[in-house]
């Protein structure tokens, strides 16, 4: 195996309820199986997987972190996911171009994808009137979806934020992202006055641990969706605590592609929809996300258009956004024309 650091400024920053995110650090890997070299990108992100240092070490020990795979599925969370998904994608992506295989065939995918629609996304910081504007932006791009960050003013600011969003789009739907940054009181009010504008859920209201609570949110008109708590729960625990209808599957944080991908079968028999989310990636990991939600039939859009953000990639882009839909690379393995 070998490595390759790497840093991803970001422009414009991402911003959340845990403050900006400015640029993505990790590592690019390539891993010999099955005849074919595999690409794997490693790329953690603080507060959801291990450190860069910590991910580095784990890939130091690689010959045991990959002897790990099938119990980190089995177990379904590990102390290195951003370490485990670089190796399982390279390994994963090795096999498919061995088989001549697109990775989502690869990973299970018994269907021809040919798109997987994605939603827009504002950040927390801009006004009404900007929230607006990226709304309209949004749905003339072909957008399915917008998401609204919130969280760092207070409840009734951001409340109006998504009022000028529904006075200004008719066809667009609306999610809202608190990344956790709610009081239980501030979610009581947001969910009653949310659930009003029609927003299609509202993702990670409370904290991660929050899970009883969160669960109480439901049923109020407007679907509660889970992500940060999957950083610090296991998929199967989140499920057996009742706390949501959708979860934001991350490979990056759940540590890899086919740990995802079984993730997104767990929530269908629990009842829940799964939708399939990057933390900002490059664009290994960015096309082997968009390869995962390809596995997941009539899955809700995603959120995977994020390569905007990133000044310079590691390698030009195969599944460019187009009309609010990315096309799924249909190449063997991760389908990229250039690798990097």
């Amino acid at each position: 195996m070998d490595r390759e650091r790497f840093v991803l400024a970001l422009d414009p920053p991402l911003a959340t309820a845990a403050g900006p995110i400015r640029e993505r650090e990790g590592f690019l890997l390539t891993v010999d199986h099955a005849g074919m070299t595999g690409l794997g990108e490693s790329t953690p992100l603080a507060g959801w997987t291990e450190s860069l240092q910590t991910c580095r070490e784990a890939l130091d020990r690689a010959a045991a972190v990959a002897a790990a795979l099938d119990w980190g599925v089995a177990l379904g969370k590990t102390a290195v996911p951003a370490a485990r998904h670089g190796l399982s994608l390279a390994l994963a992506e090795a096999r498919a171009r061995a088989a001549d295989d697109p990775l989502y065939r690869s990973l299970g995918g018994n269907r021809h994808v040919e798109r997987v629609a994605v939603n827009a996304t504002v950040g927390a910081d801009t006004s009404p009137a900007e929230t607006a504007e990226r709304a309209r932006m949004a749905q003339d791009a072909g957008f399915p979806c917008l998401k609204v960050k919130v969280g760092t003013r207070s409840v009734e600011d951001d409340v109006e934020r998504v009022r000028a969003v529904r006075d200004a789009v008719d066809e667009l739907g609306v999610r809202v992202d608190a990344n956790g940054a709610w009081t239980v009181d501030q979610a009581d009010r947001a969910v009653d006055a949310l659930a009003a504008l029609a927003v299609d859920y509202v993702e990670q209201p409370l904290p991660r641990d929050r899970l009883a609570a969160t669960g109480d949110l439901r049923g109020r008109g407007v679907d509660i969706a889970l992500d940060e708590s999957l950083a610090a729960h296991a998929v199967t625990d989140v499920l057996d605590a009742d706390a949501a209808d959708v979860l934001v599957l991350k490979p990056m944080v759940l540590g890899g592609p086919d740990v995802a991908v079984a993730a997104a079968a767990d929530c269908r028999a629990a009842g829940v929809d799964p939708v399939v989310s990057t933390t900002v990636d490059g664009v290994v990991a960015r096309t082997a996300a968009v390869h995962v939600a390809a596995t997941i039939p009539d899955v809700r859009p995603c959120g995977l258009a994020t390569a905007d953000r990133i000044v310079e990639d590691l390698a030009p882009d195969p599944a460019p956004v187009s009309d609010g839909a990315i096309a799924v690379p249909q190449a063997a393995g991760l389908g990229l024309g250039e690798r990097p």
